[in-house]
């Protein structure tokens, strides 16, 4: 950076000058951004000013324009590029000429003695040897067989997204543990013999009622108020922390040579691409800056930052152009959960099994799992089946399903022709069934038969924005409708997102995949750069004490694109994911409140884990179902709290130290 510095100063500073900080930042963002030398910047420059006028003069409002008409120039540059590859695509290849042998039009190619073979394009080549080719590569391929054209539903599904399907019986290495948390724990081996009475009580700690809003009736001016009353709250919440007086506080984006501590939003200065160091906003509130957003310089410190994350900044505004921060003030964690020693000698007794011999207690079972629930390639629900077995034969006591169930991005689901999937002995009418009558047979009947194997299990279903047996599908999102779908008692329907106690433990639950969303507009410095990326992303959700604190939510078009439907052209008809669904009128909903959970579930299609952040036991338990095989689940066993006679003499409340006593496996299926 420090050549950069000199060699920028040469080109572009008057003699015995240097070019003004804040210009000279600009120029090594630019270098940085699209990687160029500072000679190949001074020659854009040149033109830039022939361009503007002979006295364009060099500061750091011109250099920002400058910036803007490069990158301006390059996205020209994309979109051209991309019009000239469609077109070239769409060009219709001229009629090939036969050799000297007659074969004008190339059909006897490989047929007949002396007849030389078509050339068949690489790429061609490359998609025929995964399998089954698709009746558009046939077309191209005069050797292929007639036979070939006619393949099944699921070979058809295969080649036409060029990769092999995992068949679930053939699947390698089931039951494996890829990850353990407190490995010393010991999993019992021996069956419960008593199997009948529950050994959990759960207790919703949301208003589960408030979730049942009219979706799509939100106005600007309510969406406006609901993001400034958060930026509001934080600041409450801040200057308690750090015991700063109403004085401290100011707006950043007015001038002012006084150190100010600013409260908002971080955000992007453009709408388009990913939040980089170099389009680093804060967005300020009504209240305090008239919702404004000023530009950030960080020179100084390091940060982790993401869309819609809120933050406290120290600095100042000498210029007027950006908030040059010197501080980033830590936002204060809510507090662990705690009972009363009583409260915890009922869970414990609840735990005990009366017609067991052993004198110690049995651990809580529980099993984790997310959708989908098949591969899609079929709809058989094969890895749900054997989760399900698995549960069985450990008489699991909770059981914890995040949707989707039926997933409205599954192929076969999407292009409503299924009927050959169905299982053999459902008696229901292709003409008249629902996806609710489909939803009974693929998800409800095997719920049914584990409940009768363990009638003292408690399932539990979140939904999810995807689930395509569900009217309400904006995020925060109301539960499935239990009585339409036949499910069993021992099946309880919760929101999403839920934060509920099973016994004593406070668990946070929310199928939206916020980990990716995270992911992919995340920009970090300094030692966040060396630290463990995923336990660094759970750390945001639990000092930003909401279950989806990302605002924006990423676009459609940037998350990842579902399974092409067979037999359409994805060039007439491409697919896009759902995306989170945002509802801004309810996102008060997704937050925390009082305390941070013991555990929090957060499925994602990224590697899973479970890890420690903050004293929470955080799990990504995985996909069930990865698109084209198996995927993995999560497997929890909770010793009991035990509780000192110090603690009960005390009589205050004990904290549930869950991170110590409880062990999670990360098991394939």
């Amino acid at each position: 950076m420090a050549d950069n510095e000199v060699e920028l100063n040469e080109l572009f500073a008057r003699p015995s000058t240097q070019l003004a900080p804040e210009v000279l930042g600009e120029f090594q963002s630019i270098l940085r951004l699209h990687s160029i030398s500072p000679q190949e910047l001074f020659y854009k420059w040149e033109s830039y000013s022939i361009k503007m006028g002979a006295n364009t003069m060099l500061d750091y409002n011109t250099a920002r324009d400058f910036k803007k008409d490069i990158q301006d120039a390059l996205e020209r540059e994309s979109r051209g590029k991309l019009h000239v590859q469609s077109a070239s695509k769409r060009n219709v290849a001229p009629t090939p000429r036969g050799a000297s042998n007659g074969d004008v039009f190339g059909m006897l190619d490989g047929l007949v003695a002396n007849t030389p073979k078509a050339q068949v394009s690489s790429r061609i080549k490359r998609k025929s040897e995964f399998g089954t080719p698709t009746p558009k590569v046939v077309k191209n391929n005069i050797l292929s067989s007639p036979g070939e054209v006619k393949a099944s539903k699921s070979a058809k599904n295969d080649a036409g997204n060029n990769l092999p399907t995992t068949g679930f019986t053939d699947r390698v290495n089931g039951g494996q543990v890829i990850e353990s948390l407190n490995s010393h724990i010991t999993v019992p081996t021996d069956k419960r013999i008593s199997v009948h009475e529950a050994r959990v009580k759960l207790k919703a700690n949301t208003e589960l009622s408030k979730f049942a809003y009219k979706t799509m009736a939100i106005k600007l001016s309510e969406a406006s108020e609901i993001l400034d009353d958060r930026i509001d709250e934080f600041t409450t919440v801040i200057q308690a922390h750090h015991a700063l007086s109403d004085a401290a506080f100011g707006n950043p984006a007015s001038q002012s040579t006084a150190e100010i501590v600013a409260v908002g939003r971080i955000a992007s200065d453009s709408s388009e691409g990913k939040l980089n160091a170099a389009s680093l906003v804060l967005e300020v509130s009504r209240r305090t800056g008239a919702g404004s957003r000023i530009p950030l310089r960080m020179e100084e410190v390091h940060y982790d930052f993401f869309p819609g994350k809120i933050v406290a900044l120290r600095g100042i505004n000498a210029t007027g152009e950006y908030f040059s921060v010197s501080e980033i003030l830590p936002v204060p964690l809510l507090n662990p959960p705690a009972s009363m020693p009583d409260e915890i000698d009922v869970h414990n007794a609840r735990l005990q099994d009366p017609a067991s011999q052993h004198p110690d207690t049995p651990p809580l079972s529980i099993m984790i799992a997310s959708g989908p629930y098949t591969t899609d390639a079929d709809l058989d629900f094969a890895p749900l089946h054997t989760l399900l077995e698995r549960a069985a034969e450990s008489t699991a006591d909770t059981l914890v399903l995040n949707g989707p169930f039926l997933d409205i991005e599954h192929p076969l689901l999407a292009s409503g022709d299924f009927e050959s999937y169905l299982p053999a002995d459902a008696k229901i009418d292709p003409d008249q069934a629902t996806l609710t009558d489909v939803f009974r047979i693929l998800i409800s009947a095997p719920l049914d038969r584990l409940v009768q194997q363990i009638p003292g299990i408690t399932i539990i279903l979140v939904p999810s924005v995807r689930d395509a047996v569900i009217k309400h599908v904006a995020y925060p999102q109301d539960r499935l409708p239990r009585r339409e779908l036949a499910l069993p008692k021992q099946v309880s329907v919760v929101t999403n997102p839920i934060t509920l106690s099973i016994n004593e433990i406070v668990v946070g639950m929310s199928s939206q995949d916020v980990l990716y969303e995270l992911r992919q507009d995340n920009v970090v410095t300094g030692r966040g750069r060396q630290e463990d990326l995923l336990a660094r992303l759970a750390g945001q959700l639990i000092e930003q004490r909401h279950f989806f604190p990302v605002y924006p939510p990423l676009s459609r078009s940037a998350l990842p694109a579902p399974t092409q439907i067979a037999g359409l052209d994805a060039k007439e008809e491409k697919r896009v994911a759902s995306g989170a669904s945002l509802d801004l009128g309810y996102l008060k909903l997704g937050e925390w409140l009082n305390v941070r959970p013991d555990v929090l579930v957060t499925p994602s299609v990224l590697t899973p884990f479970a890890k420690v952040v903050q004293s929470v036991l955080v799990i990504n338990p995985g996909t069930l179902s990865k698109k084209r095989g198996p995927g993995t689940y999560a497997h929890l066993t909770v010793q009991p709290r035990s509780v000192s006679e110090e603690e009960r003499e005390d009589g205050d409340v004990i904290g549930h130290q869950l991170y110590e006593r409880a062990r999670c496996d990360i098991v394939r299926i």
